[in-house]
């Protein structure tokens, strides 16, 4: 099991010292030294404060900040927890992201979603209902420009008639995609082509709220992980191709101070379905609460679950 800590900005109430370049620095480096795998920021450009007011959450650009995050670490990966790929020009985000692989030494992973907020959507000039079709064909340029010289191709936010992107990231072909979503179609986009497959446990209720399939159980996400593994087959992939991140209500268990014993048993039994990567949230009422959580989870579970696994 590999772990992705999630940067506290997305807790209610969150301390404003969280705000600060030094502490964003302090907690990349301290995560690192407790064993975390990735740090993730997520992305909401533009949300609406009605939003926001009933249960949103806050957010950098996490370009940027995983950027500084990149300035103070050596190992730990820079995943952006998701990027709405509809809200851009994807030669411009694929160039932000090659910089960024090039400058981390090649620590970039792509995390990548549809979105689901109407009103964002609007607020960005992208409508809503073609998100699908501006998801794709954005992969499609990312990995060209990234790739190819003199690329051609035409899409609802591009046209490239013989463009050429240099410097190339540091990874080879190109940072590998990580696929956010519920959805079949997020998991066929992962079979394609992904590195990962990022979905999230809900109850109908929150699936409701995002626009998404809900996925209550440890045992509904097994069924789910059998198809995604029928799924990389029938593209012609080898087994293990894709990894499974889940996030789920134990992602909660840092930040809510809830007791770690029984949480490495509800690990062992992710890890058992087939999934590899676990999206852990700390405390946002403090920094110091944030940073000693790190240390906590680090000391009482990704160190026993790694000496474990040999």
């Amino acid at each position: 099991m590999q772990f992705t800590v999630q940067y506290p900005l997305v807790r209610p109430a969150y301390d404003p010292g969280l705000t600060d370049a030094r502490t964003i620095a302090r907690f990349a480096e301290t995560a690192e030294a407790a064993g975390f795998d990735a740090i993730a920021f997520t992305e909401h450009p533009a949300p609406s404060h009605k939003w926001v007011a009933s249960g949103g959450h806050d957010a950098y650009d996490p370009i940027t900040a995983l950027a500084a995050c990149a300035a103070t670490t050596d190992r730990i990966a820079l995943l952006p927890y998701a990027l709405v790929l509809p809200y851009r020009n994807p030669l411009l985000l694929a160039k932000a992201l090659a910089t960024l692989d090039l400058m981390s030494g090649g620590r970039v992973k792509v995390g990548v979603g549809t979105g689901y907020l109407r009103s964002e959507f609007a607020a960005v000039g992208v409508p809503f209902e073609e998100r699908n079709q501006r998801f794709d064909e954005a992969v499609e340029a990312m990995i060209a420009i990234w790739t190819t010289d003199a690329m051609r191709g035409e899409g609802l936010a591009f046209k490239a008639v013989g463009q050429t992107s240099r410097p190339r990231p540091e990874q080879i072909p190109h940072p590998p995609f990580w696929i956010a979503g519920n959805s079949r179609r997020a998991r066929e986009r992962a079979a394609a082509y992904g590195e990962a497959w990022m979905p999230l446990l809900l109850d109908a209720e929150r699936a409701a709220t995002v626009r998404s399939p809900a996925i209550p159980t440890t045992n509904d996400l097994a069924v789910l992980i059998e198809e995604l593994h029928e799924l990389v087959a029938a593209a012609g992939r080898p087994a293990g191709s894709v990894a499974v991140q889940a996030e789920g209500a134990q992602t909660l268990t840092l930040a809510d101070d809830l007791p770690l014993g029984q949480h490495v048993d509800y690990l062992h039994g992710l890890e058992s379905v087939g999934v590899s990567w676990f999206v852990v949230d700390t405390p946002g009422t403090s920094v110091a609460k944030a940073l000693g959580a790190l240390d906590r989870y680090g000391d009482e579970v990704i160190g026993p679950v790694k000496r474990a696994a040999g």
